[in-house]
């Protein structure tokens, strides 16, 4: 595990399975039609039960860039926020990236919760670069917790130690500017 502080938040870096974190609120690396189908949708909604797709279906989806939130149904955490990371050759991938880990902490601190996880949006299926997400999540995560925020805890939950080791590099590199 890293730690490092931003404002009154720590940023923390662990290893692991998101769907096992005590946190108010998990982010899903979500689909645009809010459809929990592989990756780390696939387990929110086995772990999670089927409260949260039928959430989702409710909502109805969102744009690529937006995040939505819905109840965590069996996880440990109250919350999943479902944020839609961009695909790999759509265009503008980088602002988009941005945008959903924005809207996440955004949305997050307009329910008043107090830690957030997140895991490295759109770094499966939709082929988005590690090194470039971790660059992007971080520095934008950064930025806004230097502003007024509730948040005490933000954790990027990365699944292997290649993910981690990136993450953590990025970190250093930000910590130390």
């Amino acid at each position: 595990m890293m730690r490092q502080r931003f404002g009154n938040t720590d940023v923390e870096l662990v290893q692991g399975d998101i769907t096992e974190l005590d946190t108010d609120a998990i982010v899903n690396a979500a689909n645009a039609a809010l459809i929990l189908g592989g990756g780390v949708a696939g387990a929110i909604a086995r772990k999670g039960g089927p409260s949260i797709q039928e959430e989702c279906k409710r909502i109805g989806g969102t744009y690529v860039g937006g995040a939505v939130i819905t109840t965590g149904g069996n996880l440990k955490a109250r919350y999943v926020i479902h944020a839609v990371g961009p695909r790999m050759g759509e265009g503008d991938e980088d602002e988009k990236l941005r945008n959903a880990t924005l809207n996440s902490l955004k949305l997050a601190d307009e329910r008043g919760l107090k830690s957030l996880a997140f895991p490295a949006i759109s770094t499966g299926v939709f082929g988005f670069p590690l090194d470039r997400c971790a660059q992007i999540m971080l520095h934008t995560t950064a930025d806004y917790l230097k502003g007024k925020t509730g948040l005490a805890r933000v954790v990027f939950c990365l699944y292997n130690a290649q993910a981690f080791q990136v993450f953590e590099r990025e970190l250093g590199n930000l910590a130390g500017r």
